[in-house]
């Protein structure tokens, strides 16, 4: 899967099946459904779950608990735009960085 098919199946009413936990949390988040997303990422106990974790508390604006989360995902904070972040880091699960 693409980026340009990550982003079409967001007219979908369900993720795509074969998405990995990260890349479905990212999915809710694009969708506006930050409850499920987070609830997705805190299910994932890996560096790329951290990093979507770290990327949600942004999106809540709980800037102190993204910090936390960028540190176990041993990336820095980020002070991008939240699109261009969703952007890097699905483009990076995905292999396409």
């Amino acid at each position: 899967m693409g980026m340009s098919d990550l982003k079409a199946s967001l007219a979908e009413v369900a993720p795509p099946a074969n998405l990995s936990q990260p890349l479905t949390a990212l999915w809710w988040a694009a969708k506006g459904d930050w409850e499920k997303a987070h609830s997705c990422a805190q299910q994932i106990p890996t560096a790329d779950g951290a990093w979507v974790h770290a990327y949600l508390h942004r999106v809540e604006g709980d800037l102190d608990n993204a910090g936390y989360w960028y540190g176990r995902a041993g990336k820095p904070v980020s002070s991008a735009a939240l699109d261009a972040e969703w952007d890097q880091i699905a483009s990076e699960l995905l292999g396409q960085s």
